[in-house]
């Protein structure tokens, strides 16, 4: 499919940037944003490139609670009130989509059947387990890390798993003929899905760098969140055609919860610590 440049409203270079990242900011968090910012429908569509850069929020968000709250309480609890917060903060956005995916797709249901559940507000039995199952999970993975460890995890893995939804985005068709992500689901160009890349690289590179975590471990991390990726879209592909908003938050919830599981991993001869 060929690129198609981003509509451009006639806003100043730099200033529309800005507008996008804090239409992005109020899309994906409860932050609030300057009254100033305004809103056009197509500045939702263009403020996916922001989406991993939102992580970077949400990962500072959730340090700096951690990082208090660890002064405190022992690390169980700092991990617990740390994912507290940023559920919070994301108004349990993400996890939402992950329970009406666990509902649609858990049983046997045919495309439309899966496509009515998904849109059901009531949360079903597989979506309690698999919420219930990811949170364990979460926790659990970082809890086991030190805690310089656990804070390059955060910061790696919130804007990543932000990037892999972005992934579907910009190579999947939504599915869905309305909905709350079909605005940003659109289309997300060649240049707007490099950006985004680059936002999710930067904090790789810089974990790497400063040696916060071993390059082992990250490329653990990675590559899990990757794989773990690829099988969603291959399945949503196949029960739905394409993706929903849903599918989005299932793929950052378990890409996150995966490069955890892949930091933590312990391998003789490969991981050194």
């Amino acid at each position: 499919m060929r690129d198609r440049p981003d509509p451009a409203p006639g806003r100043p270079g730099v200033v529309h940037q800005v507008r996008l990242f804090f239409i992005a900011l109020q899309f994906f968090t409860r932050l609030p944003i300057p009254r100033a910012v305004g809103f056009q429908p197509e500045w939702l569509q263009q403020a996916t490139r922001y989406f991993p850069l939102v992580g970077w929020v949400v990962a500072w968000v959730t340090a700096l609670v951690y990082l208090l709250a660890v002064q405190f309480w022992p690390q169980t609890v700092a991990v617990l009130l740390s994912t507290a917060a940023g559920i919070w903060l994301t108004g349990a956005f993400h996890e939402d989509g992950l329970a009406d995916v666990c509902d649609g797709l858990g049983g046997t249901a045919s495309r439309e059947r899966a496509l009515e559940i998904m849109r059901d507000s009531r949360l079903g039995t597989y979506g309690v387990i698999g919420i219930g199952l990811l949170l364990a999970t979460k926790i659990a993975s970082l809890d086991a890390m030190l805690p310089l460890q656990l804070l390059a995890a955060l910061g790696m893995a919130h804007p990543l798993s932000r990037w892999l939804a972005s992934c579907l985005i910009w190579r999947l068709r939504y599915v869905r003929q309305e909905g709350r992500a079909k605005p940003m689901a659109q289309h997300m160009s060649g240049a707007s899905f490099l950006l985004a890349t680059c936002f999710a690289i930067v904090p790789l590179a810089f974990c790497l760098g400063l040696g916060l975590m071993a390059w082992q471990r990250i490329v653990a991390g990675m590559l899990c969140a990757v794989l773990v990726t690829a099988w969603l879209a291959r399945l949503f592909v196949r029960r739905l055609g394409g993706y929903t908003g849903d599918c989005l938050g299932a793929v950052q919830q378990l890409s996150e919860a995966a490069f955890y599981l892949g930091a933590l991993a312990t391998a003789p001869g490969f991981m050194d610590n």
